[in-house]
């Protein structure tokens, strides 16, 4: 009886062991894999995005230059800081920006100075959690996201002397340290254009830590006894004394409305621990991530698979904030008026059209009902549907191909939102352009709804692709004409058009 029950042990803690052993989907992304690129030549363009399934903000370990597109290259060994991002691809680069970084000994702020040598081997690089040791400061910093918000975790050495900066970077930003809430708040207003006058993107952030060093910066100067900034550049210190291997929480949270926002958003994270975040996250890739399952033994075609499927499922991002009384609210960057309901941005269809939005009907239908919602919002708010908006739009690529995204989605069967006003949006962008994006509605509709194409001797650019992207366009707004019952002839001038 004895040995029977041993053996029974043994056989349940083989089975425990090989239970923990098991891949789950996220286990298999790697978010590094396309980081080793420059402007001179791509292996990918992308950053390490820690991030949520299109959560509004990610975050990234910045190895480039403030205002550098090419945020991480694998290649780079000195991390400047690690910084909120919005950024896409690095052709648009980045808008509402700021980072944080932890330092011993001294401060500095200049991002050259202060960057710190590590390494690939002492860096954890996963979808819901980040850790890497800054060995300039014998620091390790950690950072687990949720959708607006997320918590940094330092580990430091035994010093008096342990730091924190904000740096809220240059063209227009402030800062405030709120010593009394172990707190500093602040706005950062950078951008690569698609964005109303009145845009700014503010932070809070909360400290488990009383501090006892404070000063703010300046147009480059450290100012102690000063603990509010506004300037073209604006930061901030905090300080304290830390025992070795002492871990200090800090609980960051943004909104593109207002602070009094941006601490509703920080309550994603305020009553939760760093851990709880952390498990939250990688429940919430697996279950994004496991609406596929490989049947494959070739583990690198699974690594290859779900890492970019983890790509696939970053963008379009949510623009949209959760209010004090659990409603859908958005700030406009088409308009800047903060209004009811759902907004989604930083993709151009261009690109996506093809193959990203099919597999979001497919796969993720109640997500792409929130994108369909949010386009409707697009053109109430602009007059257009975009093509290309980063957060608003943006003047690049050609086409008109938001008409393949709406006609898609509903033609494969989604509804429950105002199809009627997406086709009357679809209509208009067929007869206009924008009067300063010329990327959006169609430039040379003149010629196109006339003639059937746009000719080479009207100095508009890239004329065949454009007649091309149109005819498309119009094929499928046959399609959707027809599945709504429209009048035949206007079915019949889509179809002759294609």
């Amino acid at each position: 009886m004895k040995s029977n029950s041993v053996f029974l042990l043994l056989l349940l803690s083989v089975y425990l062991v090989h239970a923990q052993d098991k891949l789950e989907p996220v286990d298999y992304v790697s978010i590094l894999v396309g980081t080793q690129s420059k402007f001179e030549l791509s292996n990918g363009n992308t950053y390490p995005a820690i991030a949520m399934p299109w959560g509004m903000n990610f975050w990234t370990p910045q190895t480039g230059k403030m205002g550098d597109g090419w945020i991480y290259r694998y290649d780079a060994d000195k991390i400047r800081g690690f910084k909120q991002t919005h950024q896409p691809s690095p052709w648009m680069n980045d808008y509402g920006q700021f980072s944080i970084m932890p330092m011993t000994d001294k401060i500095e702020f200049n991002e050259e100075k202060r960057a710190s040598w590590f390494s690939h081997k002492a860096e954890i690089a996963k979808p819901y959690y980040y850790s890497v040791y800054l060995a300039d400061y014998d620091v390790t910093t950690e950072i687990t996201p949720t959708e607006r918000a997320a918590v940094f975790r330092f580990t430091f050495p035994e010093t008096t002397r342990s730091y924190v900066l904000v740096d809220a970077f240059d063209k227009g930003s402030a800062v405030e340290i709120l010593a009394e809430k172990k707190a500093i708040i602040g706005y950062t207003t950078r951008n690569s254009r698609g964005v109303p006058e009145n845009f700014k993107n503010y932070f809070v952030i909360v400290f488990d830590k009383p501090f006892e060093y404070k000063s703010v910066v300046k147009s480059g100067e450290i100012l102690q006894g000063i603990h509010k900034v506004e300037d073209n550049h604006a930061g901030a210190f905090i300080g304290f004394s830390t025992k070795k291997g002492e871990k200090v929480v800090a609980k960051v949270a943004s909104s593109f409305i207002s602070y009094e926002q941006a601490w509703q958003n920080l309550k994603e994270v305020e009553s939760k621990s760093f851990e709880n975040v952390k498990q939250e996250g990688r429940k919430s890739w697996n279950e994004v991530l496991g609406k596929v399952e490989i049947e494959d033994d070739n583990i690198d075609n699974k690594r290859t698979f779900y890492s970019t499927l983890y790509r696939s499922t970053l963008f379009p991002r949510k623009f949209y904030e959760i209010d004090a009384q659990g409603n859908a609210i958005h700030y406009s960057p088409y308009n800047g008026q903060v209004l009811p309901g759902y907004m989604y941005t930083d993709t151009g269809f261009w690109d996506t059209f093809r193959s990203l939005f099919p597999l979001l009907n497919l796969m993720y239908p109640s997500v792409n009902k929130e994108i369909q919602e949010g386009l409707i919002n697009t053109y109430k708010e602009s007059g257009f549907l975009p093509e290309w908006a980063s957060p608003g739009h943006r003047g690049v690529m050609i086409g008109n191909n938001s008409a393949s995204v709406v006609a898609d989605a509903y033609l494969k069967g989604l509804r429950g939102y105002d199809i009627e006003t997406l086709y009357e949006a679809m209509i208009h962008g067929t007869e206009n352009v924008h009067p300063k994006v010329s990327s959006t509605g169609r430039l040379g509709h003149e010629y196109y709804n006339t003639l059937g194409y746009v000719p080479y001797d009207v100095k508009i650019k890239e004329n065949a692709a454009r007649t091309l992207e149109y005819a498309y366009a119009d094929w499928t707004i046959y399609k959707l004409a027809k599945a709504l019952n429209r009048p035949q002839a206007e079915i019949d001038l889509y179809a002759k058009r294609c």
